[in-house]
């Protein structure tokens, strides 16, 4: 019998006697998620020995190739990421297996939904997605609880002609909070 592992891109034989969580393996893929349980906890470690720093995505695709986006309480300097890289290079042993590894930051031009993002970017404009509701305006508060965003929008007058602008305050519930990308001013 064969099985086709979508994720490692591999076909393997049904060899009796080799088990692995209830269904049968190759000996192949145990040594693929060994080398893969052990990267992600060298990554790990390696990210910990900051507590500034979190991990944001950690990806191991086929051919040994590692993909880490990491990002902290406060913005990370690129130090950081070659760190990190030479610490997980240095504890491999490339004899065993071949990897390529690239550490990164995250963008700031892409949508984050990791609320743990949301304290570096205090004091910045931007467009919040909760509760299904989309939310523009300038981070002022964060707590354990709720994020407040102030926006100056211009409305129009309750009586008369013309415009005035009005402070609009919004105090969401992170327990809302689904995503939010930095509006960066043009």
């Amino acid at each position: 019998m064969l099985y086709f592992f979508e994720k490692y891109r591999i076909f393997a034989a049904d060899f009796k006697g080799l088990y692995d969580g209830g269904f049968r393996a190759p000996l192949l893929l145990k040594r693929k998620m060994a080398f893969e349980n052990k990267i992600k906890e060298s990554i790990r470690r390696s990210v910990a020995r900051n507590p500034e720093l979190f991990i944001l995505d950690l990806d191991v695709q086929p051919g040994n190739s590692v993909h880490v986006v990491i990002d902290g309480y406060k913005p990370v300097p690129v130090s950081e990421c070659v760190r990190i890289t030479r610490e997980v290079e240095d504890e491999m042993d490339r004899e065993t297996e071949d990897f390529s590894l690239t550490v990164s930051t995250a963008d700031i031009t892409r949508w984050f939904d990791d609320s743990r993002q949301l304290h570096k970017n205090k004091g910045k404009k931007l467009e919040v997605k909760a509760g299904g509701q989309t939310y523009e305006g300038t981070l002022v508060d964060l707590d354990d609880e709720k994020l407040v965003l102030e926006n100056k929008v211009r409305e129009p007058k309750p009586v008369g002609k013309g415009k005035h602008t009005v402070l609009k305050r919004y105090e969401i519930p992170l327990a809302d909070f689904e995503k939010a990308k930095v509006k960066l001013p043009f």
